[in-house]
């Protein structure tokens, strides 16, 4: 406490103020930090950033700016639809990447036998898988004369050669390595593909799942067996009926895209060659009867007697 002298001579007790010139200058401790030495950055930055580091927005956060740059037509003047068939691409891509991201979870979780973990894993990639086929929908508001007036352009790239998408089949099972000589990827895309054949599949996984929980997994004919025992006393082996459930969904919800993205090309372009030079909606067609878990499919004629 200090005191001031005033013009009646009473003395009388009053916090004095410092003078602004001694307030900036001033160093005040508060729990235990000194206030005066912090600039506006450090008070409004989150545990863990750095003074001086623009605050975080959600555009810096999501690279906004980037993202949108990112669509470059090849028609000039750019035709009014490419925009939307870039944007479905790239959309793809992206779902590709999470879905990746995802799968591997699951097989993790196969791997600890946290069958619970890996339900929930397969509940968010059946939801992708939704809306992988939902994005035909978007695709087909789009005639075949709009496609057309840019399709020209795209040559010699096609959707034939998506990195991602075959790093998902050969993640589940459909390593075929003569895929590589048509996709002509970069050499990190080329790095990733071969690192995916290599290593397990998610069937892989399940196979050794069911090995651990006393199953034959060695050869088709044991799988299958394994499964309808399993399908069978479905009421004290729920946890690996369930997951032989989600699997199956899996493989159906790839099917289904296909089937949806074959009849969509078909619309657009008949039975022209694809561009990239594929066949087409005749290759395509091929890839409707691609399973990645065929014993998962043959049980079902198992079950159930014979009709």
């Amino acid at each position: 406490m200090r005191y001031r002298l005033l013009g009646n001579q009473s003395l009388r007790a009053e916090r004095l103020r410092p003078a602004p010139e001694a307030r900036r200058g001033a160093v005040t401790k508060r729990d235990g930090y000194d206030r005066a030495r912090r600039s506006p950055a450090h008070v409004h930055a989150p545990a863990g950033r750095s003074v001086g580091v623009p605050k975080l927005t959600y555009g810096s956060y999501l690279n906004v700016d980037e993202l949108l740059s990112l669509q470059k037509p090849q028609t000039s003047p750019a035709h009014h639809d490419e925009l939307l068939f870039i944007v479905i691409h790239q959309v793809y891509e992206l779902w590709f990447l999470q879905l990746l991201h995802e799968i591997e979870a699951a097989m993790r979780s196969l791997d600890s036998d946290d069958l619970l973990k890996a339900q929930k894993h397969f509940r968010r990639i059946h939801a992708i898988q939704r809306l992988l086929e939902q994005q035909v929908d978007v695709l087909e508001t789009m005639t075949p004369q709009e496609f057309n007036a840019f399709r020209s352009g795209l040559d010699p790239a096609s959707g034939f050669q998506s990195a991602q998408f075959r790093e998902i089949e050969f993640l589940c099972g459909a390593q075929k390595t003569g895929y590589l000589r048509f996709l002509e990827p970069t050499s990190a895309e080329r790095i990733r593909l071969e690192r995916r054949l290599a290593e397990p599949t998610l069937y892989d996984k399940l196979k050794a799942l069911l090995a651990r929980r006393g199953y034959a997994t060695a050869t088709p004919a044991e799988l299958i067996a394994s499964y309808k025992s399993i399908y069978e006393d479905a009421e004290r082996r729920y946890d690996l009926y369930v997951l032989l459930e989600d699997f199956i969904e899996f493989d159906e919800r790839f099917l289904l895209w296909r089937g949806r993205h074959v009849r969509m090309v078909e619309r657009m372009i008949g039975m022209k060659p694809g561009t990239g030079g594929s066949l087409g909606v005749n290759y395509l067609e091929k890839t409707l009867s691609k399973k990645f878990f065929p014993e998962l499919w043959a049980v079902r004629t198992e079950l159930g007697g014979a009709y």
